[in-house]
């Protein structure tokens, strides 16, 4: 199955046409489509950050193809790197034809953390906390009441004893924080500072850190997902010997550190992407993840590919269960208006069914890395779609770019010298110098 309206070969049609297909779609309207193709005014960059003298833009794609809970969605990527569309939306194409992703997501939880230091009896301390814990709930919830009126505030406190740090002993109050539809770091930084003169009371002890985590290992997502082993075969591999491949490549990565952590980066290809699309923090999403992927005590794949035999067939079966803090109100997915317009496309989600869509997207992701990277190499498909940029970087106009990739491909040599070349002789000649 394939999202309503939106054909399978997008890239096959003009921007312009592309550009309607996705109006139609998700109900654009002109501010929407303007909002897509010039991003953020000067002023409203100028009002985001400090010491603003210009604005960056990237490429913002679509990921096709995605069956999620048996809902069909189109999925904006914003990314530099040739491939990382096309690979996604080919993977959740596979991933559609054994019936989707099935996806799932905890309460979204937060940690914020209190550092006490100076104590004579960590485990008295603690003591003292854990029996005042409806006074630091209280304390923590004075400042956010919107959050409670919707279900979030804090909910719990826990207490971590650090006996031996280079600081000497200190004990780490952590506040379970339901953020609902934030990201939720202005609220749980809020509420740790709140109750931290309370902590030194009742402890005697010395407030320092007062500061969310970005481990959220109580804020996931996970999806998972089934490719019949047929839809894998290729020119010369059967399916079965593709998906034995694959899960060969992924035993690689839960064997060896330096493997997954590529592996893993593959895997935030995809997540990344659709949280700079949504205006979300993609730099606290990449430091949860690599800390989840070593919480075992050593470093190792975020996902879990195995080979199955159901009723219908055999299938290669892949799973991604992961942090995934993101939010759908405040912070730039509000203030940026190309990130408004990403969140129309996705049907506006609330922040639990983004997180789904994400962690679909970077299963998907790695899927596609593993596939080519067991068959033809993961180099064949990139470069074929790196070679525009090579024309770009070369100098070639806009008409001339795919003329010149399509040259640099049949030739095999997708180099920034031949492209130069290219257009220095106006294309006529196509032999190698």
């Amino acid at each position: 199955m394939t999202p309503r309206n939106i054909p399978t070969s997008l890239y096959k049609l003009s921007l312009s046409e592309r550009s309607q297909i996705i109006s139609d779609y998700a109900n654009l309207d002109q501010s929407d489509i303007k909002a897509l193709s010039c991003g953020l005014t000067i002023e409203q960059a100028d009002s985001m950050i400090e010491n603003v003298i210009g604005r960056y833009t990237l490429p913002l794609g679509l990921g096709t193809n995605f069956l999620i809970n048996g809902r069909e969605f189109i999925v904006p990527m914003v990314v530099e790197e040739p491939s990382i569309v096309a690979a996604v939306s080919y993977a959740a194409k596979l991933v559609s034809a054994g019936g989707g992703f099935k996806t799932s997501s905890s309460e979204p939880v937060m940690i914020g953390q209190v550092q006490v230091l100076d104590l004579a009896d960590l485990a008295d301390a603690a003591a003292k906390i854990n029996m005042a814990e409806l006074e630091l709930l209280a304390a923590a919830n004075r400042f956010h009441p919107t959050i409670q009126k919707l279900g979030g505030g804090a909910k719990g406190i826990e207490c971590r004893p650090l006996p031996d740090t280079p600081a000497g002993p200190m004990l780490i109050v952590h506040l379970l924080y339901d953020c609902r539809d934030a990201m939720g770091a202005n609220a749980v930084n809020t509420a740790v500072e709140a109750i931290a003169p309370l902590i030194e009371q009742l402890t005697g002890g010395r407030v320092n850190l007062r500061i969310l985590s970005n481990l959220t290992d109580r804020r996931t997502a996970r999806a998972e997902g089934l490719v019949p082993v047929d839809q894998l075969a290729r020119p010369g591999l059967n399916g079965e010997q593709v998906a034995q491949a694959i899960f060969e490549a992924w035993a690689f990565a839960a064997a060896d550190p330096y493997r997954a952590t590529t592996h893993n980066k593959g895997i935030m290809n995809g997540i990344d992407a659709v949280a700079l699309a949504t205006g979300n923090d993609w730099r606290a999403l990449e430091a949860g993840a690599h800390a989840y992927a070593a919480r075992n005590g050593r470093y190792t794949s975020l996902t879990d590919w195995s080979l199955i035999t159901l009723d219908e067939g055999k299938f290669l079966k892949g799973v991604l269960d992961m942090p995934l803090s993101v939010g759908t109100v405040g912070g730039a997915t509000k203030a940026h208006p190309t990130a408004r317009v990403s969140m129309k496309m996705l049907g506006n989600p609330h922040a639990r069914t983004l997180a789904e869509i994400m962690v679909a997207a970077g299963l998907a992701q790695n899927l596609a890395a593993l596939r080519a990277l067991a068959t033809e190499g993961i180099q064949t498909g990139h470069m074929r779609l790196h070679a525009r940029q090579v024309a770009l970087a070369a100098g070639a106009a806009a008409d001339q770019v795919q003329r010149i990739a399509d040259i640099l491909v049949s030739e095999n040599n997708i180099r920034e010298e031949r492209a130069k070349a290219l257009i220095e002789r106006g294309l006529h000649n196509t032999t190698k110098p």
